[in-house]
């Protein structure tokens, strides 16, 4: 199958922020049958990020806070360089605004299949307010796409009142697809300590519980754009990855089940998702849209 210009074996690929550190890791989720890495986010200079608490787990996922920390692109890419992959590798990347963006993209293009822009981290800087500014998406956009030499993935994010706006901007700055979504706004206060849990206060939310926001906004993007869209959020069974196709998504990215599953957890998803497909005899790409697509 083939994704804005992306190979994939299967629709599964590994969400940023999750496992996508090291070339080692890389190659264990290929071989568990991952079909595309999205690495972790990664910026012009190293950065530190927030100090600890920056993970907990809550009632339906996760609650992290992590402040994107990462050793820069030049340390990144030394490890990157030492990948041997039969899979894509799409490097995500973040910067300030448009002009540190597209020299990232530009750094990045010739190691990689694809670039992911991470426009909306909810916990990091400017970046979500980035990604809730349609002008400010067509803009950053705008720039990745006149530096690339691979596709551009913009990934959107659900606190908006309305993303569809965001995605059309992206659209019309050049992304050749959409990754939707991002973590959800949240918070978790330790009662006992009558104090916030995470060092940052608030953070992003992933995990089951955002499956139902992250389908939505798969469903409400595929009504608006024409480009692919990606859906995220809350997948950990083969039967999630068809709900998403059948919303609109062309693939998916699995994130926070690998943390409470193991990487075994790709074996599964696809597992059940070939079992699935194979029992009704149809294929990827024909469950892409069935069921947006009468409406």
């Amino acid at each position: 199958m083939n994704v804005a210009g992306i190979p994939l074996k299967n629709p599964l690929i590994l969400c940023s922020g999750v496992l996508g550190i090291s070339s080692a890791l890389f190659a264990r989720l290929e071989k568990a049958g991952m079909g595309g890495i999205v690495t972790k986010s990664i910026s012009l200079r190293p950065t530190e990020g927030y100090p600890p608490p920056t993970v907990v787990p809550v009632a339906g996922g996760v609650l992290n806070a992590m402040g994107l920390p990462n050793p820069g692109v030049d340390a990144f890419l030394e490890e990157v360089g030492e990948a041997s992959l039969s899979i894509p590798l799409i490097i995500s990347v973040f910067g300030t605004d448009a002009k540190e963006v597209a020299a990232m993209v530009d750094r990045v293009s010739p190691y990689c299949d694809a670039v992911e822009l991470n426009l909306s981290c909810p916990h990091a800087g400017g970046l979500l307010a980035i990604g809730q500014n349609p002008c400010l998406v067509r803009s950053v956009v705008a720039s990745a796409a006149r530096a690339a030499t691979v596709p551009v993935v913009a990934k959107l994010t659900p606190n908006v009142t309305d993303i569809t706006e965001i995605g059309k901007a992206a659209e019309e700055g050049g992304a050749d697809a959409v990754s939707a979504i991002n973590t959800v706004r949240g918070m978790a206060i330790d009662i006992h300590q009558a104090y916030p849990v995470l060092s940052n206060v608030s953070g992003g939310l992933s995990g089951p519980a955002v499956k139902p926001i992250g389908m939505k906004c798969v469903w409400d993007l595929a009504g608006a754009i024409e480009i692919p869209i990606i859906g995220i959020g809350g997948i950990s069974s083969g039967g999630d990855v068809v709900e998403y196709l059948m919303a609109g998504a062309s693939a998916v990215e699995l994130g926070t089940c690998l943390g409470s599953g193991g990487i075994e957890q790709v074996t599964a998803i696809r597992d059940g998702l070939d079992a699935w497909c194979s029992a009704r005899h149809t294929t990827y790409e024909a469950l892409s849209r069935s069921v947006r697509d009468k409406f």
